[in-house]
Formats: C-alpha cells, structure tokens, sequence
C-alpha cells in the first residue's frame, strides 16, 4: 500500500464537534491514514488527508465516504494542481524554463506546444498534464500526469451537482451513472 495525500473540500464550513466526530467514528484513519481539517473563517473547509491505499482513487474514495457519515456533510472537490506557469513546469522536468518557452512560441496546435489555460493578472498558466505529454511525445522522460485527483474531482463535483437536482434514476442509468 502507498500513503496518499490529497486535499478536500467539503461542501460548507466544517464544526469543530464534526472534526472530533470524523476523528473518532472509525478506525480506518487510525489504522490507514490522517485526515487535518481547516476549522473556522467563512465558507467551505477543506481537510487535508494522508491516507494509505492500494490507489490514490481508492483513497479519496475512503475518505469522501468516511466524511459523508456526518449528516449533511460530504466532499465536493478535491484540489489537484495541474495549471502551471512556464517556470512551475520546468520545475517539474528536466527542461529550463528558457526551453520550454521556446517551446511555446514554436509551433501550437495539433502536435505542437499546448495552448495556454488561462492568465491572470499577466501571468500564463498552461495544462501540466498537456504539457508533460507533449514532452513525453518529443522522447523527454517525463513521469505520467496522475490522472486520479482529476478523475476523483469530476466525480465529486458530479455527485454534488446530482445532490442538488432530481434526476430520474432512468437518466442516470442512461448516463451511466448509478443512483445510490
């Protein structure tokens, strides 16, 4: 088993009261892992978890539903760091900074060097996921994207929206999609 660690975030402000409860409903983050929590200000709290599993999907499963044992309470997203500023990419691979932002004025498009994401402020952040397979594809060693964290985030993100809709279990099937 590997240990993971991810953050949530829950759908609202988390009390203390639930932070004891969560810690002492279950032996699973004793005996698998830890979970730290973010207790007062305003808006939704997040907890940081260190859990032990055989996947990092696995454990984010684990944790979501040993969260949702408190009424009312349940993940809705977990934070996953995949925009990057040319800089922050060249951190995580062997190119420099400089190497990579020829890269990207070179040729875009299919084949070429992944369009940015978004910017802010006049800062440029791209797709580290995009980024690394396009580097991948020119013979660079670079470690696959975990695709977990993403895959875990739409599937929270799905089960909050489906909360707060009535969706005929018919729908849902058809979607693929299993009502619980």
């Amino acid at each position: 088993m590997n240990a993971w660690e991810f953050t949530l975030v829950l759908n609202r402000h988390i009390t203390e009261a639930e932070t004891e409860q969560l810690d002492t409903s279950d032996d699973l983050f004793y005996a698998r892992g830890d979970m730290s929590y973010t207790v007062g200000g305003p808006g939704p709290s997040t907890v940081l978890c260190n859990i032990e599993a055989s996947t990092l999907l696995e454990a984010v499963t684990e944790a979501a539903q040993e969260i949702r044992k408190l009424p009312g309470l349940r993940a809705v997203q977990v934070e996953h760091n995949d925009l990057v500023t040319l800089g922050e990419a060249a951190q995580r691979c062997s190119r420099s900074r400089r190497s990579l932002v020829q890269l990207a004025h070179g040729q875009r498009g299919p084949g070429g060097f992944p369009k940015p994401e978004g910017e802010t402020g006049g800062t440029v952040f791209y797709s580290w996921a995009k980024i690394a397979d396009f580097l991948r594809g020119l013979g660079d060693d670079v470690p696959p994207a975990p695709r977990d964290l993403i895959l875990a985030d739409h599937a929270l993100r799905l089960a909050d929206e489906l909360e707060q809709v009535d969706v005929p279990p018919g729908v849902l099937r058809s979607l693929g999609v299993h009502a619980a």
